[in-house]
């Protein structure tokens, strides 16, 4: 059983910063993948980035150059750090853990794993 844990989230003014943080525990195997995504009132949950165990990213359009996410291997960790933030970034985070990353010709993906879920993290983005 893995247990998925987000962090970091907040209420932040418009061009503001923050980093969520995902932790991972009780697996015994290393965690290939991560994923961030995120899900707005009344809207579908979309990934925001994915990363993999070497570190290949990829990005929703709408935050390319804005949000990086990284990991830490040795600690089962994942990062998302979010800066020049906008109203539209308001939602509840989610990190996604051992999905899967591919790469096709239109682009990367990640699908995520069901079970690997962690409990979301509230970003509010407001003047």
């Amino acid at each position: 059983q893995v247990h998925v844990v987000e962090s970091g989230g907040g209420l932040v003014q418009p061009g503001g910063s923050l980093r969520l943080s995902c932790v991972a525990s009780g697996s015994m195997f290393s965690i290939n993948a991560w994923g961030w995504y995120r899900q707005a009132p009344g809207k579908q949950r979309d990934l925001v980035a994915a990363i993999t165990s070497t570190e290949m990213t990829t990005y929703a359009d709408a935050v390319k150059g804005r949000f990086t996410i990284s990991r830490d291997n040795a600690k089962n960790t994942a990062f998302l750090q979010m800066n020049n933030l906008k109203t539209e970034d308001t939602a509840v985070y989610y990190c996604n853990a051992a999905g899967d990353y591919g790469c096709s010709g239109s682009g990367c993906y990640y699908v995520p794993r069901d079970d690997y879920w962690g409990q979301g993290t509230q970003v509010t983005v407001s003047s």
